[in-house]
């Protein structure tokens, strides 16, 4: 069998699967019209193939209440380091203005979240709102050429909202702050995931280089509060 009918036999199966899921979308959002309350939406989609899931990897009740302050940040500029399944590129799309600039910076099979396929691309630009601008980079954050890729795309402009979630070392979370929290705007927002300690997963630090930044910024907590639940950890920096 020749590579191209192989191609073409499977975008012939991918289409009804992406068609599924954008028409899931849409139904979803018409049952949720507010921003705050499409916070539900990644959680209760559920698709099939390459979209089967687009569900945060995030604890539900430390996003939500994150969420919030971001809503009341209200970004025209959004920045995210990690998308993975795209729960919380969605989120940002909601939270952000509607002619905001939303750019998400991903490695394709990256060890953190494992990247995203190129198959799902077409889901992740129907997030943007009409008059939204969705840029999706997907190269490794730590290079001068990504980082060249999103000076480009910012054009000058500040970031209202940094989130980083990406390589979960030390010096790799280390190296996202440092090499992007300068395009930060005074008053703006930075994030990152994984900020408790988990000594099973000896290979996240981002808790290590959090413990600095508490030392040296204003920072808020978002911790998992049931005690029956996961807790991941969320932090943020004000600018």
């Amino acid at each position: 069998m020749s590579s191209w009918f192989k191609q073409f036999r499977y975008r012939l199966r991918r289409r009804p699967h992406f068609e599924n899921a954008t028409e899931q979308l849409k139904s979803l959002e018409g049952r949720y019209r507010t921003p705050e309350a499409r916070l539900a939406i990644p959680f209760e989609y559920k698709g099939k193939g390459f979209f089967k899931s687009i569900k945060p990897m995030q604890s539900r009740d430390e996003i939500t209440r994150f969420f919030s302050h971001i809503m009341e940040l209200r970004p025209q500029c959004v920045v995210e380091i990690g998308t993975c399944h795209g729960g919380t590129l969605y989120m940002w799309c909601q939270a952000a203005t509607p002619d905001a600039l939303i750019v998400s910076i991903d490695l394709p099979e990256g060890e953190y979240g494992g990247g995203y396929p190129p198959e799902r691309i077409p889901l992740y630009e129907s997030f943007a709102q009409p008059g939204q601008r969705l840029k999706l980079l997907r190269g490794d954050s730590h290079t001068r050429e990504t980082l060249e890729q999103l000076e480009t795309a910012l054009g000058g402009q500040k970031v209202d909202f940094l989130f980083i979630d990406g390589d979960h070392r030390y010096e790799g979370v280390r190296a996202d702050f440092d090499s992007y929290s300068r395009l930060v705007r005074p008053g703006g927002i930075i994030a990152l995931h994984d900020i408790l300690e988990r000594p099973a997963q000896p290979d996240l630090e981002v808790h290590r280089f959090w413990s600095e930044l508490r030392q040296q910024y204003s920072t808020v907590e978002f911790i998992e509060r049931a005690p029956d639940q996961r807790k991941i950890g969320l932090g943020l920096v004000r600018c």
